[in-house]
C-alpha cells in the first residue's frame, strides 16, 4: 500500500516483513501470548534474527542492514498488526540499538549491539519509577562511581521486555549535588542480569501481554565503569537522541490497525440487516470512511517524519511526536468504530478486536503520554517562530491599521491600561 512513497529496496523490504508476518507467526502463538501462557515472545526474537529483521538502520558491519528511518515505519507498519506485545519485541532493538549505536564504544557495540542484532542477546529500556511516571528527570534511581565500576541501587517499573531480557539500558542519577541542573544529572549505563538485578513479571495488563512486561530492583549492582554509555552526566543527551525512536517506531507500530479495519470492511460486507449488507448503510460505511482517511493522514504523518529524520531536518522532535500523537490516538479511533461496525460480536473473544482494543489503549501512555507530546510539540513550535532568523511572512503587518497598538500588548501597554494591578 502506497508503495510511491517509498525506493524500491524499501518495497522489498514491506514486502518480505508481510510474508513474515503471514507465514512465520501463527495465531495460535498469539493467543498464547494474550492468555500469558507466553512470558515472553523468545522465539518470534529468534525468528527475526533469522530473516535479519533486528537492525534494520543499523550498520551491516555490526549485523545490520543500513537502511533508512522510512523503511523502519514500512516493516513497523506490516508488525503493527499481530498487536502491540509483538510491535514492542520488533521495536526494542531500534530503540536500544540507537543508543549503543550512536553513543557507544566499539568495545560496547561488539559486545552488546552485534549480539543483539543477531538474536543471541535480548534487552530492554529501563526509564519509568514508581514515584517517577513522566517526570523523567526525576529518576531517583542512582549509581555512585566506586573506582573501575559504579554501585547501583534503585527501581524500575513497566519495563518492556524485563522478563526476557539479557541486559537493560538504565538510566539513573549519578550527579548527587543539589545545584546540579536536572539535565546534567542523569548518566545511562548497561547493566547486565546477574548478582543484584530481580526482575518480577508482576503486571495484571490490559493488554499488550506476553511482552515480558516488569518490574526491575536493583540491589547494590557492580557495573563496570566501561558500560557507561556516552559521557558521564550525559544521560540527557543520550535521552533526546532516544526521543526519536522511542517515538517513530511507537507511532509505525500503531499503523498496523489497518488489521482491524480490513476485519470491519470484510464483515461488512458479508453482515446483513433489513434486507441488506451493512455495508449498504451511511452509519456504516461513513465510519468505514472516517476510519480510511484518519489511517491515511497517520500514515502520512509517519513517513513525513521518517524522511525528516534521514534529512537531519532541525525540527525532527515536534514532528516524531506529532506522529506518536497523532497515530496513536487515530489508532484508537479506528479500532472503536471498527467495534462498532461488529457491534455486539465485537466486544466478544470470537473476533481479535476485544484484543486490538486493549492493546491500542497502551499507545497514548508509553514512550511519552500525549500529554508530554504536547508539551514537546508546541515548545518546539514557539521556538521556531519566535527565533529572529525566522523567515516567513509576518501576517500582523497584512491588518486594516497595521499601526494600531492594539495589534500586540507588551508589559508596559498592560500596566499604562489596566494599573499596577494587573
Amino acid at each position: 500500500m502506497y508503495d510511491f512513497m517509498l525506493s524500491p529496496k524499501e518495497q522489498e523490504l514491506k514486502i518480505e516483513v508481510r510474508q513474515f508476518v503471514r507465514e512465520e507467526i501463527t495465531s495460535e502463538f498469539l493467543r498464547k501470548m494474550d492468555n500469558n501462557e507466553i512470558a515472553y515472545p523468545r522465539d518470534f526474537v529468534q525468528k527475526l534474527a533469522e530473516k535479519g529483521l533486528r537492525g534494520i538502520r543499523f550498520p551491516k558491519k555490526y549485523g545490520g542492514r543500513e537502511m533508512s528511518w522510512v523503511a523502519e515505519v514500512a516493516a513497523g507498519e506490516e508488525i503493527g498488526c499481530l498487536g502491540m506485545a509483538l510491535g514492542c519485541a520488533f521495536v526494542m532493538p531500534s530503540i536500544v540499538g540507537e543508543a549503543l549505536n550512536v553513543f557507544g564504544t566499539e568495545e560496547q557495540k561488539e559486545k552488546y549491539l552485534r549480539p543483539y542484532i543477531e538474536g543471541k542477546l535480548v534487552a530492554a529500556e529501563a526509564l519509568t519509577e514508581p514515584r517517577g511516571g513522566s517526570d523523567f528527570f526525576g529518576a531517583m534511581t542512582r549509581a555512585e562511581l566506586k573506582g573501575d565500576h559504579f554501585i547501583l541501587n534503585g527501581m524500575k517499573r513497566f519495563v518492556v521486555g524485563a522478563e526476557g531480557a539479557d541486559f537493560f539500558l538504565v538510566y539513573c542519577k549519578t550527579d548527587f549535588d543539589p545545584n546540579a541542573h536536572k539535565y546534567s544529572r542523569l548518566s545511562l549505563l548497561i547493566v547486565e542480569k546477574g548478582p543484584g538485578v530481580e526482575t518480577e513479571y508482576l503486571y495484571g495488563l490490559l493488554g499488550c501481554r506476553g511482552g515480558g512486561t516488569g518490574r526491575l530492583v536493583f540491589r547494590d549492582v557492580q557495573v563496570p565503569k566501561e558500560n557507561l554509555v556516552g559521557e558521564l552526566h550525559g544521560g540527557a543527551l543520550c535521552f533526546n537522541q532516544m526521543m526519536i525512536p522511542e517515538r517513530l517506531t511507537s507511532a509505525a507500530g500503531c499503523l498496523g490497525v489497518w488489521g482491524a479495519l480490513d476485519l470491519a470492511v470484510r464483515y461488512s460486507n458479508k453482515r446483513r440487516a433489513f434486507g441488506n449488507e451493512i455495508r449498504k448503510y451511511q452509519a456504516v460505511s461513513f465510519k468505514i470512511a472516517d476510519s480510511i482517511t484518519q489511517l491515511d493522514a497517520a500514515r502520512s504523518l509517519c513517513y513525513m517524519a521518517a524522511r525528516a529524520v534521514d534529512a537531519d531536518y532541525p525540527y525532527v522532535r515536534r514532528i516524531v511526536s506529532e506522529a506518536k500523537r497523532f497515530a496513536t490516538e487515530i489508532a484508537w479511533d479506528v479500532v472503536n468504530n471498527a467495534m462498532q461496525v461488529l457491534g455486539g460480536i465485537g466486544y466478544t473473544d470470537v473476533y481479535p478486536l476485544e484484543r486490538a482494543l486493549r492493546d491500542t489503549r497502551l499507545g497514548m501512555i508509553w514512550t511519552g503520554t500525549s500529554e508530554i507530546m504536547n508539551l514537546l510539540i508546541q515548545h518546539e513550535y514557539y521556538d521556531q517562530v519566535l527565533d529572529t532568523a525566522y523567515d516567513r511572512r509576518i501576517i500582523e503587518k497584512d491588518a486594516m491599521n497595521p499601526d494600531s497598538s492594539e495589534l500586540c500588548f507588551t508589559d508596559d501597554d498592560m500596566h499604562f491600561v489596566f494599573g499596577e494591578g494587573i
